[in-house]
């Protein structure tokens, strides 16, 4: 969630604190900080409520400098947003924090911590991390060891930076649950929650593992495993450049990520298909020995990559023969599910942090240690990868934008090659029908750039939603996902309420909703229940509304008044088609949002990565 940038270097290191913030403002934009140790070692801050900017202008009036600092953007989970809510904290005007995640016993600590002499400046989890370290530093020798002690107070999640007045030639970093990384610069040594936050002082990155903690000076990085053992984790070079988070000629990430997602797509592809094959290896060494054995498969994954698995659960079920549950994972962990032996689990997550995720994944390996997991990620040194037997890493690059675009279709794509692969190992699906699912994923990214030419019309009937407050979407299928994955995005980035439903529920409840004031939207791919859905499609038109279809060419479906019928593309399989109609319903929530005025890249509430539950 929140976004962590820190460094000790041998200049001003101002300017690259409000940089990385800058490019990690996707992570949480309630508020910002920045704190620094001066150069008679005092610690100073400057909060600001909102973005980032804000924080820039107070600066701008009242500049501080330091070698030493921390700064962070915020997703306000415990607190309001506020200036006393923002980051960072400080105890005692010589301790002070940054933190992601959530300290689950704070309310405990708290009690004990007031008990002890401490005054409460905010009403954050955060701040008794603060006076823990403070607390624990009376009694310490280093900064270090008075992290280390409070650290053992703490349950719960935490990314955290820490500095002290006491102490101004350190930094100390450590994560639980929440991805935090080193940059080791020629300058400087370096913290973050996301490489982008760095990229324009270093590609060499340190990624800690779960409960490292790391002590940074000018010249050396000391990392601690949490036995309290010296270890050495590996500097890994970033192949991500610094223009992959430019937005170049797009007025929004969002926008530039839907017209990404041909060479996304490609990317994903490159190297795990052959012109006839699907290349089994690209889900790691021992995927087909596992796929062999594997019974039934278990999804779990939220947001976006839920709907995704619910595109695969049909693909899976129909195509590869094999049964398919798809569980939301924010509710997987508190129930106890059946899990059989020979399941292979699939936990799908584009940042591989997601924290309802990585619990359920962990929770479903504590029921069933015989089971195997599959990952499908976006980021190859993410939690999530470390916890599972076989990972699929997709290849969108960064996606800034909170609303998930080529994240998502990349996630299809992924799902689609597992769901011919395990089929092809179990002799469900033939040489034949592999090369048909082949050529039809390696024809997409065509398809989508031909898909993508359909913008203006969109933008068209993107106009009628300006007054709209309410909007229902319906599909069969594969589609009913892909519907709700429409709803979602329409949703996030221009706050109508939207519900999707499988068309045949009409009937059975929210045909009740719908009139003249009530838009319809339809996607209509040219499939075995397109029949079905054309009688849908006439029982929503006979109650007024105005309704807009997306359609394959050949599904030929007539317009009349108060219809929008749009042709997308032809001859789409039932691998393709939804990856396909996926498109438009991204462009069509793109366009709302921009006749709305919302904030589209930066949607009130919500983050990029849900890092904690």
């Amino acid at each position: 969630m929140c976004g962590i940038v820190g460094g000790i270097t041998n200049s001003d290191i101002t300017p690259l604190l409000l940089d990385g913030l800058n490019r990690l403002e996707y992570r949480g934009y309630d508020s910002s900080g920045i704190v620094l140790l001066t150069k008679n070692n005092k610690l100073a801050r400057k909060r600001a409520v909102g973005k980032v900017v804000n924080l820039e202008k107070k600066l701008k009036k009242n500049k501080i400098q330091g070698t030493v600092g921390l700064a962070h953007t915020r997703w306000a989970t415990h607190g309001e947003p506020s200036n006393k809510n923002a980051h960072p904290h400080i105890s005692k005007n010589s301790i002070s924090v940054v933190h992601n995640g959530i300290i689950e016993n704070y309310i405990d600590l708290k009690d004990l911590q007031i008990k002890q002499g401490y005054e409460f400046a905010s009403e954050t989890d955060t701040e008794v991390i603060a006076h823990a370290i403070d607390f624990a530093i009376q009694s310490s020798n280093s900064l270090l060891e008075a992290t280390q002690k409070a650290l053992k107070k703490l349950d719960g999640s935490y990314g955290l930076g820490v500095i002290s007045s006491d102490h101004p030639n350190t930094i100390i970093a450590a994560r639980k649950g929440s991805l935090l990384l080193i940059g080791v610069g020629k300058n400087g040594n370096y913290i973050a929650s996301d490489q982008m936050a760095l990229l324009s002082i270093t590609k060499q990155f340190i990624f800690l593992e779960e409960e490292d903690i790391a002590e940074l000076t000018l010249e050396k990085i000391t990392i601690y495993n949490k036995e309290g053992k010296i270890v050495n984790r590996p500097i890994k070079v970033s192949n991500l450049k610094e223009g992959h988070v430019d937005l170049g000629d797009y007025d929004h990430f969002m926008q530039k990520e839907i017209f990404e997602q041909p060479q996304a797509i490609r990317d994903t592809l490159e190297s795990r298909v052959t012109k006839k094959s699907i290349l089994v290896s690209a889900f790691g060494h021992k995927a087909r020995d596992i796929f062999k054995k594997v019974k039934q498969v278990q999804i779990i994954a939220c947001g976006s990559s839920y709907n995704a698995g619910l595109v695969a659960k049909y693909w899976l079920e129909d195509i590869a023969k094999i049964p398919c549950n798809v569980e939301v994972a924010s509710e997987y962990r508190y129930r106890n599910p059946v899990i059989l032996n020979q399941t292979l689990i699939v936990a799908i997550s584009q940042s591989g942090e997601t924290a309802d995720t990585l619990e359920a994944l962990k929770s479903a390996k504590k029921i069933n240690n015989k089971i195997h997991a599959l990952c499908i990620s976006n980021s190859s040194e993410s939690s999530i990868t470390r916890i599972s037997n076989l990972t699929f890493l997709t290849h969108a690059g960064p996606e800034i934008g909170v609303a998930s675009t080529k994240a998502f279709t990349t996630q299809l794509v992924a799902l689609a090659l597992l769901t011919c692969s395990i089929g092809v190992i179990k002799k469900t699906i033939n040489k034949e029908k592999e090369k048909e699912i082949v050529r039809g994923l390696r024809r997409l990214p065509g398809l989508i750039n031909e898909c993508l030419l359909e913008e203006h019309y969109i933008k068209n009937i993107a106009i009628r939603f300006k007054d709209k407050n309410s909007t229902l979407f319906i599909g069969r299928g594969t589609m009913h996902a892909i519907a709700m994955e429409g709803a979602l995005k329409l949703k996030e980035i221009s706050y109508i309420h939207a519900e999707s439903y499988p068309a045949g529920e009409l009937k059975h409840g929210p045909i009740a909703l719908i009139d003249d004031s009530m838009p319809v939207i339809a996607v209509a791919p040219n499939d075995e229940l397109l029949i079905k859905l054309k009688s849908n499609l006439q029982e929503v038109k006979s109650r007024g509304s105005q309704m807009i279809i997306f359609e394959d060419k050949e599904s030929k479906i007539k317009p009349i008044k108060g219809m929008d019928v749009i042709s997308i593309t032809s001859n789409l399989g039932r691998i393709t088609a939804p990856i396909i109609f996926s498109i438009p319903l991204q462009l069509l929530s793109y366009h709302i949002a921009i006749i709305k005025g919302t904030n589209i890249d930066k949607p009130r509430n919500l983050a990029k990565s849900v890092t904690v539950e």
